[in-house]
């Protein structure tokens, strides 16, 4: 049998360098700092209040969905545009379902705001035009800078008050950073990683002064005294983002959506990836909107934990700003905080520290269950006699 020269016949490759695989990568990407997520302990036995994860499990109801669920309808696609979800989602919050938009997480939906709504300074005609701008206040999610990054976009960071209150819109007029022109703005509210919550009645006065898209960040709304949904149905650049992760125990089936005017929305359903929310994560939604008496009663027990816990580290000299959210932001005494989060992880209890300078002095503690909440005020009081 004659021996075929694949040489030949695809042309000899002696003298063509081979690129290496970094020299194919987008200098953007090389330069990226990708978002850093709270650790996943990989320890047995650790007390998990890093990540902002509800304590409680998902209502019976939405097990038994999901469990009935897992059936010979995994063989097919799920419903490409969730409309049974967006549909129970409009009837809850007052609107039509084309006011609704479903996402993989409310990060798809973040991301998909960035790619929707601004311009790569690459592609502006002015590289520092409005247009190429996303712009957030600091600290506020990490997440934001991440996505103006990947998208080649411009950043404005434009810091809280020192107690990480909102400045008003003639504060930010007056310190001219802000940018009332930027295409797109993301204010996390309540606020993460501080906690507070900020009062709808200023939440529209920035609206009403903002003339880009305004993305109100509701990831914690359901642990707050107030929510600003109304502001998405009233103003047509204000889109409000919700989760179904951080209050419906529903991390693991990452469902996300939000909810505005029907051009924004129509917008965003043109660059989603197909079928991009999973059958499982559709189903486990619906159901959990079938049994909110359920989750508001967790909610209770989450808010009255937190009470209790707020007062118990203040009493051990801990400073514990306000929240309305499911953790709390505190500044610990004797050592610094970086050192606290080690000695609490020797005690098999994960809290989450961050080295930006506005919140080094801080950890983050997520409320767990009345029980995991004890275990930890135990700790520190152990902590805190040992070092006094």
């Amino acid at each position: 049998m004659r021996k075929l020269d694949f040489g030949a016949f695809f042309g000899s490759n002696k003298s063509v360098a081979t690129p290496r695989p970094n020299q194919l990568i987008r200098p953007l990407v090389h330069d990226l700092h990708a978002y850093v997520p709270g650790e996943q302990p990989k320890i047995k036995g650790l007390i998990k209040l890093n990540t902002n994860e509800n304590p409680y499990p998902p209502s019976p109801r939405v097990l038994s969905a999901v469990k009935a669920a897992v059936d010979g309808r995994l063989r097919l696609y799920p419903n490409p545009t969730s409309q049974p979800l967006r549909e129970k989602l409009a009837r809850l919050h007052g609107c039509q379902p084309e006011n609704v938009f479903i996402g993989n997480g409310s990060d798809e939906v973040l991301a998909l705001a960035t790619r929707a709504f601004v311009e790569p300074k690459s592609g502006s005609k002015n590289r520092r035009s409005a247009k190429a701008i996303v712009q957030y206040f600091t600290p506020s999610y990490s997440l934001y800078p991440v996505l103006a990054d990947i998208h080649g976009a411009g950043k404005n960071a434009v810091a809280l008050e020192p107690d990480f209150s909102m400045p008003d819109v003639a504060a930010l007029k007056r310190g001219q950073a802000w940018n009332f022109d930027a295409a797109l703005t993301f204010v996390t509210t309540p606020n993460a990683p501080g906690g507070r919550g900020y009062a709808t009645a200023d939440l529209e006065k920035l609206c009403r002064a903002q003339r880009g898209v305004l993305v109100l960040d509701e990831a914690y709304v359901d642990f707050a005294k107030e929510n600003a949904l109304k502001l998405a149905l009233k103003f047509p650049h204000v889109l409000v983002a919700r989760t179904f992760s951080k209050a419906y125990s529903l991390c693991f089936q990452r469902v996300g959506y939000f909810v505005g005017h029907a051009d924004l929305i129509s917008a965003l359903d043109k660059i989603r990836d197909s079928y991009n929310v999973n059958g499982l994560g559709q189903i486990a939604a619906e159901a959990t909107l079938g049994d909110l008496k359920y989750y508001r009663t967790c909610f209770k027990k989450i808010i009255a934990t937190r009470a209790w816990l707020s007062r118990e580290l203040t009493k051990r000299g801990f400073r514990v700003l306000p929240s309305q959210t499911n953790f709390i932001l505190v500044r610990p005494p004797l050592l610094p905080a970086k050192a606290w989060l080690q000695a609490l992880r020797d005690r098999k209890i994960l809290v989450r520290w961050f080295s930006a300078p506005e919140v080094s002095d801080y950890l983050r503690i997520t409320i767990g269950t009345q029980a995991e909440a004890a275990v930890l005020v135990r700790a520190v009081q152990d902590l805190v006699s040992s070092l006094g």
